[in-house]
């Protein structure tokens, strides 16, 4: 019987499993137009395939990735595609995909400097490009995690540290137990990861002070608590239903004011900021002092990329700080100082690729494009007797039908379709179909093919 260490250096020199993936990967790519947005039942079925117990001995790698192929890639969700529109997922660049599969080979673990040279240079390339695109101070530091839900926990984690500090207390060694109170003022609207951050940093809910919105989702500035250094104020660039942006040119003025912390909420609407088009909407989102951003949404690039970033560069790193007699610092960036991780994927080899590949201009014109996508989309839905909800102000569009039981009974119908896919949301305390245009891959065609399927559903659910 063959060494398992032969088998493995034979498979790795014969590359002919990295040749079957790829003809795979590439009649995916060929078929993707055709392919349903969701899985039907009859495919769903086929997961029953993969129910065994461990198995006992190694595996054919051929028949392995056989079976992922035939049964894996018909059970997949077609994000890749120009027809889905749920939950703001984007869709990678030809060009961040290609570089994923390189990079994947070369397997780098980006926490130190003498991990990959190549990840810690990258990184710092991408640093001083985020902050000259969004317009941050230059020392602003970035740090590069799984998505904002990360980057949010480690925005709150840096101001924990420094308003503590303000405050006379050094959480780091005398802990949260007796320390001064933290007032964390958000909107009603703001998103869930935030609240699920508040509570992993100890905090607790009783610690928000929540502020309303206006009918958009923005927080009503007249409405915001007196403000001191005691405070954690978090803004959002892009509401996750209506896509609305606060108003961060006033609330950061008063926040700064104050010595309050603030922090924005950026996922998908911070890179609206790369196109004059939304000067008015990013005006002032400068003055914050951390922010959260996913590329993987609206930059597109491949999943399980996100950043963190933070111009009191003390402060992160302090929150997150590393110990280890065997960690090797050096004089060059090490990525592991401004992340919750240690062990991490070299991220930001993609996000170079798609920076360097769009620069500037072309990430504005991508931004540009899903907005006048969810105008487009908007409109055709109006004009066929959908109503509108919200100011389409970036990529998303909120709607409804008559009743509530029609636009649910519409939502479900348009998801079973397969030709397209959105999800729904609760918005003003009524049901809603929320329509996210995240991927360069939608094209006006693929927006007029969807009305269709919409105007048939809502056709389909009045006269069941």
């Amino acid at each position: 019987m063959k060494k398992l260490q032969d088998a493995l250096f034979e498979q790795q020199n014969s590359k002919d499993l990295l040749k079957q993936a790829q003809q795979a990967a590439f009649k995916y790519i060929d078929n993707q137009s055709n392919q349903r947005v969701f899985p039907n039942e009859e495919n769903i079925e086929k997961l029953t395939f993969f129910d065994e117990s461990l198995p006992e001995a190694t595996s054919d790698p051929v028949l392995l990735l056989e079976l992922l192929n035939t049964v894996g890639s018909v059970n997949t969700v077609a994000q890749t595609g120009g027809r889905y529109f749920g939950f703001v997922n984007g869709n990678a660049l030809p060009v961040t995909l290609a570089t994923k599969w390189l990079s994947d080979v070369w397997d780098q673990n980006a926490a130190l400097y003498v991990m990959s040279p190549i990840a810690s240079k990258l990184e710092s390339i991408c640093q001083n490009w985020l902050n000259q695109l969004f317009g941050l101070p230059q020392h602003t530091v970035a740090g590069f995690v799984s998505g904002t839900s990360i980057a949010t926990l480690s925005g709150l984690a840096a101001a924990r540290f420094r308003q503590l500090q303000k405050l006379g207390w050094d959480v780091n060694q005398q802990g949260l137990f007796g320390a001064p109170k933290i007032r964390l003022i958000l909107g009603r609207q703001t998103h869930g990861t935030v609240a699920k951050a508040i509570s992993l940093l100890g905090f607790g809910q009783s610690s928000i002070e929540w502020v309303d919105c206006d009918k958009q989702g923005r927080l009503i500035v007249e409405n915001l608590p007196q403000l001191d250094q005691s405070c954690i104020l978090v803004l959002q660039a892009g509401n996750v239903n209506s896509g609305a942006f606060d108003d961060f040119s006033t609330l950061c003025q008063l926040a700064n004011k104050a010595q309050a912390w603030v922090h924005i909420d950026g996922a998908f609407g911070l890179w609206a900021k790369a196109s004059s088009m939304f000067e008015q909407q990013t005006k002032g989102m400068e003055l914050a002092d951390s922010w959260s951003v996913d590329p993987h949404k609206t930059l597109n690039t491949p999943y399980d990329c996100g950043i963190v970033l933070c111009k009191d560069a003390e402060a992160l790193t302090s929150a997150l700080h590393q110990q280890g007699s065997y960690i090797q610092l050096s004089e060059q960036r090490d990525g592991l100082l401004y992340t919750p991780e240690m062990s991490k994927r070299a991220r930001a080899i993609e996000l170079w690729a798609a920076m360097k590949y769009l620069g500037r201009s072309g990430i504005a014109e991508l931004v540009e494009q899903l907005h006048s996508h969810a105008e487009f989309f908007a409109d055709l839905l109006s004009d066929n007797g959908f109503t509108i909800l919200n100011d389409v102000v970036f990529n998303q569009v909120i709607l409804s039908c008559e009743t509530e039981q029609l636009t649910q009974q519409t939502l479900s119908l348009v998801q079973q379709s397969g030709e397209c896919w959105c999800g729904g949301s609760v918005w003003h305390e009524k049901s809603v179909i929320r329509i996210s245009l995240c991927s360069w891959a939608t094209t006006k065609q693929d927006i007029l093919r969807s009305v269709n399927v919409f105007v048939e559903a809502r056709k389909q659910a009045l006269h069941t």
